[in-house]
């Protein structure tokens, strides 16, 4: 029963860590790109921007920072 749990666990994981990757690209990569490729025009302040970036950024961490703790659980 510890394999299927192990395999649960890892998936949950790697889904958490995908989640995470998906987080960061949307919120800081996609708009800096379209920003600096002049595909888009900002209609928000350069301060929220930069401040909402961070946010996603933060928020991207942390649900890495919990796969990995997630990943501590795993059983022998």
């Amino acid at each position: 029963m510890n394999l299927v749990f192990n395999e649960r666990l890892k998936h949950t994981a790697a889904w958490l860590n995908a989640l995470a990757t998906g987080l960061v690209a949307a919120g800081t990569f996609a708009p800096a790109a379209a920003l600096l490729y002049g595909l888009s025009q900002p209609t928000i302040g350069g301060a929220y921007m930069v401040s909402l970036a961070a946010g996603c950024v933060a928020f991207g961490v942390g649900l890495h920072l919990t796969g990995r703790a997630m990943l501590g659980r795993l059983r022998q």
